[in-house]
């Protein structure tokens, strides 16, 4: 089994990248660690959210090209994976040189999950010696969770399980919500018809900071899709808002923690009120039934 360490960033293209970098800095706080133009690959802008050198990459390209990466442990634990993936027949690129650099890492293999999400497997990533302040007061602590679409969830739920030692924390419908540490979940996998990146979380100190943002979203016309509100199952509070290339963003604040390696995951229906017990209604259509 693949053990994923953390969850590492986010990387998305964008035919308006001078756009998602404005929004980045002026609606998600997030601050500009690097830009960089690269003759084969293009342009691309790398973002901080806490005391790692990058968590959001935006860069030129396709805007449903998304990837997310996962730390692992060492070096031997990335050839124990290139090794698993390759007896289990999943076909896996090891990243070279450039990629490496491009990705501020190691080094690191990509693979596609069974619904055809891009996955990093990566060591050593780059920290940053400068401290973090966001570019405005969002109170956030730090990038810490994907919501991914899949075409199965059954089946992906197996694969994200048994391949990469993730653990259900609990389920809506069928939609598992996965921790790959003490925290709730850092993985959700909301059905789809494609696949790709759904939402991306940051996490905030509190529910002023949630507040504050709100009133901000609504000056700057930013689209509030869910929220505020609080979920049933990790028990955070949250609001979520339109992006970019229409990448939903969540803040949240007060996730739960699981310490119980016996912890039983819990069955929510897929309904509304699975998703906020405070009865916010989602306009977002992952979270519809």
């Amino acid at each position: 089994m693949i053990h994923l360490h953390d969850i590492r960033y986010v990387r998305l293209g964008t035919r308006d990248l001078e756009g998602a970098t404005r929004y980045a800095d002026s609606i998600l706080g997030l601050r500009v660690g690097e830009q960089v133009g690269n003759p084969k690959h293009g342009s691309s802008v790398y973002l901080r959210s806490d005391d790692r050198d990058h968590t959001l990459v935006y860069f030129d390209g396709d805007p449903s090209d998304h990837t997310v990466g996962f730390e692992l442990r060492d070096d031997a634990a990335l050839q124990d994976a290139a090794a698993q993936l390759e007896s289990m027949g999943y076909h896996f690129t090891q990243g070279d040189a450039d990629g490496c650099e491009m990705r501020h890492v190691q080094a690191f293999l990509n693979f596609k999950d069974p619904s055809g999400n891009s996955i990093d497997l990566l060591v050593r990533p780059h920290h940053c010696g400068v401290p973090f302040f966001p570019t405005r007061d969002t109170g956030s602590t730090g990038f810490s969770h994907v919501g991914l679409r899949t075409t199965d969830p059954v089946r992906d739920e197996k694969f994200w399980t048994e391949v990469l030692s993730a653990k259900v924390s609990d389920r809506i419908g069928q939609a598992p919500l996965l921790r790959i540490d003490e925290v709730h979940h850092k993985v959700a996998l909301f059905p789809s018809t494609f696949a790709g990146v759904q939402h991306i979380n940051h996490q905030v100190d509190s529910i002023n900071d949630i507040m504050r943002s709100w009133y901000l979203l609504q000056k700057h016309g930013v689209r509030v899709v869910f929220g505020p509100g609080r979920h049933p199952t990790s028990g955070a509070m949250f609001l979520y808002f339109e992006g970019p290339d229409g990448m939903v963003y969540e803040f949240s604040s007060g996730v739960r923690m699981i310490t119980d390696p016996d912890d039983m995951p819990r069955q929510f229906p897929f309904d509304a009120k699975s998703f906020c017990m405070w009865g916010s209604v989602p306009d977002i259509p992952e979270f519809k039934t």
